[in-house]
């Protein structure tokens, strides 16, 4: 392997660390770190494409660890996070384990993915790291806001194995949603940049809610994705 080749599978495997020390911290106790570990997982994950085009290194290789890499940091982790959330809510028990299943779905769903001709310039199904998004977020959110209305939904014991299962179904479902890149093919159409408008006039909106109400920030990234969500679903 080239030196240009091992820039973008170097970034990648950044990737995969920022979500083992990400899994660390939510054992640790301390959801909040782990969620900053997903972010910068998602930051590598973003600039190994990025990297892979300016440098023209594509590699098969490339390809199959970056799935390796995002089922740990998009799936392992944010499905441990609602496991160690539950339990600090509620105590350790059965239903503690059901928000697991969403780790499973990630991992089909980066399978579907690799092997789907369809999914160059959009997606069909929810993007593992927006589904890691609205789970890392909302895990921060409510260990920094203990007090909050979330925090006392999420206390229910079906609320966070609900919220799995609905992510999970999302993951794998065929809803066309919206990547944010730029290109030839469908993702270019009027309905897709009303979207994306739309998408991003949400995660404004999210923003200057959570300035004004003086909330943790995590709750700007959960109602920006949820928002993605809703906008793919209309």
């Amino acid at each position: 392997m080239t030196l240009r080749k091992a820039i973008p599978n170097t970034i990648t495997s950044l990737n995969l660390l920022c979500g083992v020390l990400g899994v660390m911290f939510t054992f640790n106790g301390r959801p909040d770190i782990a969620f900053c570990m997903m972010l910068a997982a998602a930051v590598f994950d973003f600039l190994d494409g990025l990297a892979a085009r300016a440098l023209d290194a594509y590699s098969d290789i490339g390809k199959e660890l970056d799935s390796l890499c995002d089922v740990v940091s998009f799936g392992v982790l944010p499905a441990l996070m609602l496991y160690r959330t539950m339990v600090d809510l509620s105590g350790a028990g059965i239903f503690c384990c059901l928000p697991l299943i969403l780790a499973v779905f990630s991992a089909l769903r980066l399978a579907k993915f690799n092997v789907d001709e369809r999914q160059h310039g959009s997606f069909l199904g929810l993007p593992t790291p927006a589904s890691a998004m609205i789970c890392g977020a909302l895990c921060c959110f409510v260990f920094m806001e203990p007090s909050s209305a979330p925090a006392r939904w999420c206390a229910a014991v079906w609320v966070l194995p609900l919220l799995a299962c609905v992510l999970s179904v999302l993951l794998v479902c065929e809803i066309p949603m919206f990547a944010m890149k730029f290109g030839k093919g469908i993702e270019t159409d009027r309905r897709t940049r009303a979207k994306r408008i739309a998408f991003l006039t949400v995660a404004v909106i999210g923003t200057v809610v959570t300035i004004a109400l003086s909330q943790h920030w995590s709750l700007a990234v959960l109602l920006a994705f949820l928002g993605y969500v809703l906008v793919n679903l209309a």
